[in-house]
C-alpha cells in the first residue's frame, strides 16, 4: 500500500487497514482481539455489502463488523488485498483494491477489484459501501456444485 496523504479520513484507514492486518496476522476472527480494530470504527458504523453475496447485508455497530468478519472467515481460505489505491480523500474517502482470494468451499482462486466508498467522521468509519465488479463470480466461486440427482 502506498501513500502521501494526510487528510484525517488517509490516518484513518492507514491505521485501519494496518489494524486489519495485524488482526489477520494474530489469527483473525475467533482467535485475535476484535479490540485491534474496534477504534477504528464508530460504535453505530455500518457496513453494507451486496445482498448476492455470502455475506451480503448491512452489519452494524461494532458487534456486526465482528460478525462480519468471523463470517467472512467462514467463507474466505485467504483474502489478500494485493494492491491499495486512494484515489479520493475527504470526509467520504475512495478505496481502490485488488484482492485475490480463495473460498473455502471450493477451493477455487478470484482475483477481483473492491472499490469502496468509507465515510471518515470525528476520526473514525461510520459507513463502508464496497462496490463490486461482479458479485456472481465471487458467490459462485463460494458455492459448492450442487451434485447430480
Amino acid at each position: 500500500m502506498t501513500m502521501s496523504l494526510t487528510t484525517e479520513s488517509a490516518r484513518v484507514l492507514t491505521g485501519m487497514y494496518a489494524a486489519e492486518a495485524e488482526y489477520l496476522a494474530a489469527g483473525g476472527p475467533g482467535e485475535a482481539s476484535f479490540n485491534l480494530l474496534a477504534s477504528f470504527f464508530s460504535p453505530d458504523v455500518e457496513l453494507h455489502q451486496a445482498d448476492a453475496l455470502p455475506y451480503g447485508g448491512t452489519w452494524r455497530g461494532h458487534e456486526g463488523i465482528r460478525r462480519f468478519f468471523l463470517v467472512m472467515g467462514e467463507v474466505w481460505e485467504s483474502f489478500d488485498m494485493v494492491e491499495q489505491k486512494f484515489p479520493a480523500t475527504g470526509e467520504t474517502a475512495v478505496v481502490l483494491t485488488r484482492i485475490r482470494a480463495r473460498a473455502r468451499a471450493t477451493g477455487r482462486e478470484v482475483s477481483f477489484p473492491l472499490l469502496q466508498a468509507i465515510t471518515v467522521r470525528d476520526g473514525r468509519i461510520t459507513e463502508v459501501r464496497p462496490f463490486y465488479w461482479d458479485t456472481q463470480a465471487i458467490a459462485d466461486a463460494c458455492t459448492p456444485p450442487t451434485p447430480p440427482v
